[in-house]
């Protein structure tokens, strides 16, 4: 539309906001209000916390073990993916993927699959509790990386400890 009104009105220089492809229209097209992003993050992430405390109650109810990992797998992939709302879901990529975050990433990736296929394919409901609390550190150190020393405020607090 924009290009549209410059051609109408004589001003047909091309900038380089045309020039930055199918993603950059994406973007464009998705924009939200920073009030908007704000109620969109607090929602995604309460119903991620929901889900969380759904499947800690279903496994103090005695409904099983692979409906506690399922539900509270979901609960933080939809919590961690609420962040999208704040900084936008191609940048929540980059910063995911950036060099200190990707390793925590991946193990987090990669716990949530394992913690899903513990219980839904093998239901090992031990094996998928073992998964949960790999995801859990994972999750919490993915965490620390936004938090600037936090991690070696961690590692020196551990170190001490050890020794």
């Amino acid at each position: 539309m924009d290009k549209l009104k410059r051609v109408l009105s004589g001003n047909d220089e091309t900038t380089n906001d045309e020039n930055r492809g199918i993603m950059g229209d994406i973007d464009e097209f998705t924009t939200l209000s920073w009030s908007t992003r704000l109620r969109g993050f607090c929602v995604c992430f309460v119903i991620g916390i929901i889900f969380s405390l759904l499947g800690s109650l279903m496994l103090l109810l005695h409904f099983g073990m692979t409906r506690f990992a399922i539900f509270y797998t979901l609960g933080n992939v939809v919590s961690m993916a609420s962040t999208c709302f704040l900084v936008g879901p191609m940048k929540q990529m980059k910063n995911m993927f950036s060099e200190k975050r990707f390793i925590a990433s991946i193990i987090v990736i990669i716990s949530f699959i394992c913690t899903l296929m513990a219980a839904i394919w093998f239901k090992k409901g031990l094996l998928a509790l073992v998964c949960i609390v790999i995801q859990s550190i994972a999750m919490t150190w993915y965490s620390l990386s936004y938090i600037p020393y936090a991690r070696s405020a961690v590692k020196n607090a551990l170190n001490t400890c050890i020794a």
